[in-house]
């Protein structure tokens, strides 16, 4: 019974954040409720008992996925207003690929009988999951994980890329100045007199 009520608290708390992320105005409150909702999915998978996706959900996602996010979207400064215009014309594709996600859910919780056997999750009984993910990530899934893994050092670079370029009105550190600048030009001693203010 309280396991119920805590799945129904982050369920709830996930479905809210993921609706802030898509309805909010200020991009960074949207990754701010997209770090709820993985604080909240990561709940819900300890309750399920993957403790190791859970950890990977907060470390990898909240601590360095949603947090690159964050950081782009502060220092891009991108027209968002030109953006939302062509929104409109993309929701009957957005609605149709919700409903074929919401077909796919249904398939999966009805327990569909396919072959004369029913689709069901199979427990690993003698493995743990962070050794049945590990054995099956880089065995049978080696060149997806691999690409994913360039893909992710690209948009790193891309990101990096796109907040060091030059910008008119925005001010740079230059390193070499700084190094060669002289304590007499940051530094001036001002007598005041007794009585009188700066």
């Amino acid at each position: 019974m309280a396991a119920d009520l805590v799945f129904y608290f982050f369920s709830a708390i996930t479905v809210g954040a993921a609706l802030g992320v898509i309805v909010s105005r200020n991009q960074v409150h949207s990754v701010l409720f997209l770090i709820l909702a993985f604080f909240n999915t990561a709940g819900l998978f300890v309750l399920l008992e993957a403790e190791f996706l859970a950890a990977l959900l907060v470390i990898v996602y909240m601590g360095a996925v949603a947090v690159l996010f964050l950081f782009v979207v502060m220092m891009l400064n991108v027209d968002y207003e030109d953006l939302r215009k062509g929104a409109i014309q993309h929701l009957p594709m957005g609605i149709f690929v919700g409903l074929v996600l919401l077909a796919e859910f249904a398939f999966i919780l009805s327990g569909i009988h396919v072959d004369g056997h029913q689709v069901h999750a199979q427990a690993a009984a003698q493995v743990s999951n962070t050794m049945a993910i590990g054995q099956v990530l880089y065995t049978k899934f080696l060149l997806p994980f691999e690409i994913a893994s360039m893909i992710l050092l690209v948009a790193l670079i891309g990101a990096v890329v796109l907040t060091h370029r030059k910008r008119k009105g925005v001010k740079r550190q230059v390193i070499a100045d700084q190094i060669a600048r002289k304590r007499e030009d940051a530094v001036e001693l001002v007598k005041v007199a007794p009585g009188q203010g700066a």
